[in-house]
């Protein structure tokens, strides 16, 4: 079972709702839905939400539109949303880094719990933990952390950014294999994939989707899985859990969230929508593409979803001792 869940009877349930033509349920069918991504386009949120926007303008019954906010690890594009007005107008989806920025940055303009209406955990983008071949000649977790731990400091693991989730996984894994290994970080998933291809740095945790041709290619080689299940692109690989470090789960979640103060109806309505568009044939055809997990939870489910990972995260920053400006 996964970490954001939702009971069959209450998805049934909001589906249910959408039984009613959606225009009735629109209080302004004319009125676009301001959809926030504080992330940038062609990003992995982005990406989901360009495919996904069709099929929630039909579940709304009313037009989207994408607006791209990126900038301070989403921070920008998230206080856009936190002062929009609660009316059911204005949404935006958010990844992990909502929940990780409270420990990695000094200041915060905004509570990531109290200044935000949860709507709904959607799903995951897989992580996987992969090594340069020609520099690593570990195949499995055993032997990669035994590999690591015959020269306590000399090898190093390759992240897209400071306080990143993806610095972060890199950061649990060494953590659960008690090994000495320094992170090194990108600007970008682009830079930090070239150098573990390059053999500038030996190890690092990188998204399916990204990772995918280059392990088909054998340019890089996937240790493990980073989450509690396997991948249908990857069946074979075991997660790293699985090869004995169970404390190992990270993956690339994305939710929806309103503004707060949302009014329970417009809860209802707007998680209504998000089950329909990700239940969609073509949406789901497209996540599969993408190599996305959906698994869309309650608007209480993500709620106590976001509690229980910015706790999470806040032990593994501490141990890395991570602080961003």
């Amino acid at each position: 079972m996964t970490r954001f869940t939702s009971s069959r009877r209450q998805v049934l349930a909001a589906l249910g709702a959408l039984a009613l033509p959606a225009l009735a349920q629109t209080p302004n069918a004319d009125r676009p839905m301001r959809v926030i991504l504080p992330v940038g386009a062609g990003s992995g949120v982005d990406t989901i939400m360009r495919a996904a926007s069709p099929a929630l303008a039909k579940a709304l019954g009313q037009p989207v539109v994408i607006e791209n906010l990126p900038g301070a690890g989403g921070i920008t594009g998230t206080t856009a949303l936190v002062r929009a007005a609660p009316d059911g107008a204005t949404i935006g989806v958010v990844s992990n880094n909502h929940v990780v920025n409270p420990s990695v940055y000094k200041k915060m303009p905004f509570d990531a719990l109290a200044d935000i209406t949860p709507i709904s955990v959607i799903g995951e983008t897989p992580f996987v933990l992969v090594v340069n071949p020609a520099h690593v000649p570990a195949k499995n977790v055993k032997e990669l952390v035994a590999f690591l731990k015959a020269k306590p400091g000399a090898y190093n693991y390759a992240s897209s950014g400071n306080g990143t989730i993806i610095h972060l996984a890199g950061a649990m894994f060494v953590e659960a294999a008690q090994a000495d290994v320094k992170h090194i970080p990108y600007k970008g998933v682009g830079p930090q994939i070239a150098d573990l291809i390059g053999g500038q740095v030996e190890l690092g945790v990188v998204a399916v989707p990204a990772a995918l041709g280059h392990l088909k290619s054998g340019a890089l080689r996937a240790i493990g899985v980073m989450g509690k299940a396997r991948v249908p692109s990857l069946p074979e690989l075991p997660t790293i859990a699985e090869q004995g470090l169970p404390d190992v789960d990270v993956g690339g979640w994305f939710a929806v969230i309103a503004p707060p103060k949302l009014p329970a109806a417009e809860v209802k309505r707007l998680h209504a929508a998000v089950l329909a568009t990700f239940a969609s044939p073509d949406v789901k055809e497209a996540m599969a593409r993408q190599e996305n997990l959906i698994h869309p939870s309650t608007p209480e489910a993500a709620a106590q979803f976001f509690r229980s990972e910015q706790e999470r995260y806040a032990k593994i920053v501490r141990k890395s001792d991570i602080r961003l400006d």
